[in-house]
Protein backbone atom coordinates (compact mmCIF):
# COMPACT_ATOMS: atom_id res chain seq x y z
CA UNK A 1 0.00 0.00 0.00
CA UNK A 2 1.13 3.55 -0.83
CA UNK A 3 1.67 5.55 2.22
CA UNK A 4 0.45 9.12 1.69
CA UNK A 5 1.41 12.68 2.74
CA UNK A 6 -2.22 12.23 3.71
CA UNK A 7 -1.65 9.48 5.86
CA UNK A 8 1.28 10.31 7.76
CA UNK A 9 -0.42 13.89 8.51
CA UNK A 10 -3.60 11.75 9.89
CA UNK A 11 -0.88 9.78 12.28
CA UNK A 12 1.21 12.49 13.37
CA UNK A 13 -1.95 14.75 14.71
CA UNK A 14 -3.36 11.40 16.36
CA UNK A 15 0.07 10.63 18.36
CA UNK A 16 2.11 13.44 18.17
CA UNK A 17 5.27 11.63 16.62
CA UNK A 18 7.22 12.35 14.04
CA UNK A 19 7.03 12.33 10.01
CA UNK A 20 9.51 9.36 9.54
CA UNK A 21 8.53 7.20 12.35
CA UNK A 22 4.94 7.91 11.29
CA UNK A 23 5.56 6.53 8.12
CA UNK A 24 7.62 3.60 9.34
CA UNK A 25 5.26 2.75 11.61
CA UNK A 26 2.52 2.79 8.40
CA UNK A 27 4.72 0.57 6.31
CA UNK A 28 5.43 -2.23 9.38
CA UNK A 29 1.35 -2.37 9.53
CA UNK A 30 0.66 -1.84 5.45
CA UNK A 31 -0.94 1.46 6.37
CA UNK A 32 -3.08 0.45 8.94
CA UNK A 33 -3.86 3.97 10.26
CA UNK A 34 -5.28 2.72 13.62
CA UNK A 35 -2.36 -0.73 14.01
CA UNK A 36 0.23 2.31 13.49
CA UNK A 37 -0.70 4.55 16.32
CA UNK A 38 -0.88 1.19 18.65
CA UNK A 39 2.60 0.65 18.12
CA UNK A 40 3.78 3.86 18.09
CA UNK A 41 1.72 4.01 21.48
CA UNK A 42 2.60 1.56 23.05
CA UNK A 43 6.93 1.92 21.73
CA UNK A 44 6.46 5.77 23.13
CA UNK A 45 5.00 4.29 26.96
CA UNK A 46 7.82 1.71 26.98
CA UNK A 47 10.66 5.00 26.82
CA UNK A 48 8.76 6.96 29.15
CA UNK A 49 9.50 4.15 31.29
CA UNK A 50 13.42 4.65 30.87
CA UNK A 51 13.16 8.24 30.76
CA UNK A 52 11.43 7.67 34.65
CA UNK A 53 15.29 8.53 36.28
CA UNK A 54 16.13 11.25 34.40
CA UNK A 55 16.27 13.98 36.66
CA UNK A 56 13.33 16.74 36.28
CA UNK A 57 13.83 20.53 37.48
CA UNK A 58 12.63 22.61 35.03
CA UNK A 59 8.55 22.94 33.92
CA UNK A 60 6.04 25.30 35.43
CA UNK A 61 4.10 26.27 38.85
CA UNK A 62 0.65 25.84 36.85
CA UNK A 63 -2.75 27.25 38.70
CA UNK A 64 -6.23 26.95 38.08
CA UNK A 65 -9.50 28.76 39.73
CA UNK A 66 -12.92 27.86 39.71
CA UNK A 67 -15.19 30.64 38.01
CA UNK A 68 -16.93 31.09 40.83
CA UNK A 69 -13.82 31.36 42.92
CA UNK A 70 -14.65 28.75 45.38
CA UNK A 71 -11.79 26.34 44.49
CA UNK A 72 -8.14 26.87 43.56
CA UNK A 73 -5.29 24.85 42.58
CA UNK A 74 -1.48 25.29 42.72
CA UNK A 75 0.56 22.56 40.76
CA UNK A 76 4.25 22.21 40.06
CA UNK A 77 4.82 19.86 36.91
CA UNK A 78 8.55 19.64 35.77
CA UNK A 79 10.19 18.58 33.01
CA UNK A 80 13.99 18.03 31.81
CA UNK A 81 14.55 21.68 30.20
CA UNK A 82 13.34 25.27 30.04
CA UNK A 83 12.77 25.13 26.29
CA UNK A 84 10.31 22.16 26.92
CA UNK A 85 8.63 23.78 29.33
CA UNK A 86 7.60 26.18 27.61
CA UNK A 87 6.00 24.46 24.93
CA UNK A 88 1.97 24.09 24.02
CA UNK A 89 2.03 20.73 24.67
CA UNK A 90 3.43 20.25 28.40
CA UNK A 91 1.76 23.80 29.67
CA UNK A 92 -1.72 21.97 27.87
CA UNK A 93 -0.11 18.80 30.57
CA UNK A 94 -0.12 21.08 33.06
CA UNK A 95 -3.21 22.57 32.79
CA UNK A 96 -5.46 19.49 32.39
CA UNK A 97 -3.78 18.36 36.06
CA UNK A 98 -4.66 21.61 37.66
CA UNK A 99 -8.15 21.29 36.49
CA UNK A 100 -8.37 17.55 37.27
CA UNK A 101 -7.06 18.26 40.96
CA UNK A 102 -9.76 21.14 41.26
CA UNK A 103 -12.73 18.41 40.44
CA UNK A 104 -11.41 15.44 41.59
CA UNK A 105 -9.78 16.25 44.68
CA UNK A 106 -6.86 13.66 45.33
CA UNK A 107 -5.21 13.78 48.73
CA UNK A 108 -1.59 13.13 47.56
CA UNK A 109 0.41 12.37 44.60
CA UNK A 110 1.51 8.73 44.92
CA UNK A 111 0.08 6.07 47.14
CA UNK A 112 3.85 6.09 48.89
CA UNK A 113 2.40 9.75 50.61
CA UNK A 114 -0.34 8.48 51.76
CA UNK A 115 0.04 8.76 55.80
CA UNK A 116 0.89 5.18 57.73
CA UNK A 117 -1.75 6.11 60.08
CA UNK A 118 -4.53 6.47 57.44
CA UNK A 119 -3.54 3.33 55.90
CA UNK A 120 -3.47 1.01 58.94
CA UNK A 121 -7.15 2.72 59.86
CA UNK A 122 -8.71 2.03 55.94
CA UNK A 123 -7.25 -1.57 56.06
CA UNK A 124 -8.37 -2.15 59.59
CA UNK A 125 -12.03 -0.88 58.07
CA UNK A 126 -11.79 -2.80 55.15
CA UNK A 127 -10.96 -6.19 57.23
CA UNK A 128 -13.36 -5.79 59.68
CA UNK A 129 -15.91 -5.48 57.08
CA UNK A 130 -15.13 -8.62 54.77
CA UNK A 131 -15.20 -10.09 57.91
CA UNK A 132 -18.33 -9.77 58.72
CA UNK A 133 -19.59 -10.43 55.27
CA UNK A 134 -18.56 -13.97 56.34
CA UNK A 135 -15.97 -14.37 53.84
CA UNK A 136 -13.24 -17.35 54.43
CA UNK A 137 -10.50 -16.43 56.42
CA UNK A 138 -8.31 -17.46 53.46
CA UNK A 139 -9.00 -14.79 51.30
CA UNK A 140 -9.82 -11.92 53.51
CA UNK A 141 -6.29 -10.76 52.92
CA UNK A 142 -6.85 -10.79 49.21
CA UNK A 143 -9.93 -9.24 49.53
CA UNK A 144 -8.80 -6.13 51.47
CA UNK A 145 -5.98 -6.15 49.11
CA UNK A 146 -8.52 -5.46 46.31
CA UNK A 147 -10.79 -2.51 48.39
CA UNK A 148 -7.43 -0.89 49.46
CA UNK A 149 -6.16 -0.09 45.61
CA UNK A 150 -10.05 0.66 45.43
CA UNK A 151 -9.20 3.12 47.83
CA UNK A 152 -6.11 4.61 46.18
CA UNK A 153 -7.69 4.56 42.81
CA UNK A 154 -9.76 7.46 44.71
CA UNK A 155 -7.28 9.79 46.72
CA UNK A 156 -4.25 9.30 44.87
CA UNK A 157 -3.78 11.47 41.80
CA UNK A 158 -1.44 9.21 39.95
CA UNK A 159 -4.07 6.41 40.46
CA UNK A 160 -7.39 8.53 39.59
CA UNK A 161 -9.05 8.35 35.96
CA UNK A 162 -8.20 11.49 34.50
CA UNK A 163 -11.52 13.65 34.14
CA UNK A 164 -11.07 14.48 30.76
CA UNK A 165 -10.81 10.54 29.70
CA UNK A 166 -11.65 7.93 32.18
CA UNK A 167 -10.28 5.27 29.61
CA UNK A 168 -6.91 6.15 30.91
CA UNK A 169 -5.36 7.29 34.56
CA UNK A 170 -3.12 10.51 35.54
CA UNK A 171 0.17 8.12 35.34
CA UNK A 172 -0.80 7.19 32.02
CA UNK A 173 -1.67 10.72 30.90
CA UNK A 174 1.90 11.03 32.06
CA UNK A 175 3.29 8.88 30.48
CA UNK A 176 1.74 9.67 27.23
CA UNK A 177 3.55 12.97 27.61
CA UNK A 178 6.48 11.99 28.34
CA UNK A 179 6.01 9.81 24.40
CA UNK A 180 5.10 13.15 22.97
CA UNK A 181 7.54 15.46 24.25
CA UNK A 182 10.62 13.04 24.70
CA UNK A 183 11.61 14.16 28.21
CA UNK A 184 10.85 13.30 31.66
CA UNK A 185 7.66 14.76 33.25
CA UNK A 186 7.21 14.74 36.72
CA UNK A 187 3.89 15.83 38.87
CA UNK A 188 5.67 16.79 42.14
CA UNK A 189 3.30 18.46 44.23
CA UNK A 190 -0.23 20.47 44.06
CA UNK A 191 -2.06 22.28 47.03
CA UNK A 192 -5.86 23.06 46.61
CA UNK A 193 -7.92 25.31 47.99
CA UNK A 194 -11.93 25.52 48.97
CA UNK A 195 -13.61 28.07 50.07
CA UNK A 196 -14.51 26.77 54.15
CA UNK A 197 -12.25 24.05 54.17
CA UNK A 198 -10.54 23.87 57.58
CA UNK A 199 -7.51 21.75 56.25
CA UNK A 200 -5.73 22.64 53.54
CA UNK A 201 -5.32 19.22 50.73
CA UNK A 202 -1.89 19.10 49.92
CA UNK A 203 0.94 16.82 48.64
CA UNK A 204 3.90 16.18 47.38
CA UNK A 205 6.14 13.84 45.80
CA UNK A 206 9.91 12.41 45.65
CA UNK A 207 9.67 11.28 42.28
Amino acid sequence: MTITATLIKELRERTGVGPLDCKKALEQHNGDIDAAARYLREKGLAKADKKASRVANEGVIQSYQHFNGRIAVLVEVNCETDFVAKTEQFQAFARDIALHIANMAPTCVTREEVPADLLERERSIQRERVLQEGKPENVVDKIVDGRMDKFFEEIVLMEQSFIKDDSKTIEDLRKETVAAIGENVVIRRFVRYELGETDEGSAEADE
